[in-house]
């Protein structure tokens, strides 16, 4: 059976200010399957979200392989990628980038609009996502009509609008308050069991870490096995 993503030897290396070379991830490797959620650990520059935009085809690695679906990003040219990221992979940010002149509905139909899905099939599918994830009553507000955390669970909707293979997430509950932050990561909590997309998120947050499947840290450009962590009390 084909991984969802999977990632062989990974590395990742930037030339730094003074000129020397600066290793971020080094033979890194990450298999993740189907209906799998997994939250990626570590310490601030540790190259958490180096290693989330090379898994989402946003940057190249240094060395070593990056394949979404059995599709090896390195044999795909710049058009086969873009089609990769827009079909295949949703990515939910801490900032979550919504387009501010267009409504809830509109922002989760937008990607669908693009892949030339027709305007009465993408807007049935944005509404019913948006009554999934609790917003059924807010599919005409802007994103300035609604809370930070209605606007993320915006984001994820969009997220998922094209049925991905992988969902994506960096620090996605980073500026929700409390409250906010555990309707989040109830959100995420569903997404594998319930849309059957691989999702990984990378987070500082103990609360969301405890509801992945499994926990991986990232130590000297490797990834390790992570205890589950416990929710905070």
């Amino acid at each position: 059976m084909t991984s969802a993503l999977e990632a062989r030897g990974l590395g990742k290396t930037y030339v730094g200010g003074d000129g020397q070379l600066l290793e971020i991830l080094s033979g890194l490797d990450l298999t993740v399957q189907r209906g799998e959620f997994i939250a990626i650990v570590g310490a601030s520059g540790a190259g958490k979200s180096t290693l989330l935009h090379l898994l989402g085809a946003l940057d190249h690695p240094t060395s070593g392989t990056v394949s979404l679906d059995g599709t090896d990003y390195g044999q795909a040219d710049p058009a086969e990628l873009a089609a990769i990221r827009n079909r295949k992979l949703g990515f939910v940010f801490q900032f979550h980038h919504l387009l501010r002149e267009f409504s809830a509905l509109e922002n989760v139909m937008f990607p669908l609009l693009i892949a030339g899905v027709p305007d009465a099939v993408a807007r049935d599918k944005a509404r019913r996502l948006l009554t999934q994830v609790g917003l059924e009553e807010r599919l005409s507000h802007r994103p300035n009509q609604l809370s930070g955390g209605e606007q993320q669970r915006v984001a994820v909707a969009r997220a998922l609008v094209n049925d991905p293979v992988v969902v994506l997430a960096d620090e996605p509950s980073g500026n929700l308050d409390h409250h906010n932050s555990e309707r989040l990561h109830d959100l995420f909590g569903q997404l594998a069991s319930e849309f059957g997309s691989a999702v990984v998120v990378v987070t500082h947050n103990r609360m969301l870490a405890s509801r992945a499947d499994r926990v991986l840290s990232l130590e000297d450009g490797r990834l390790v096995d992570h205890p589950l962590l416990e929710a905070a009390s």
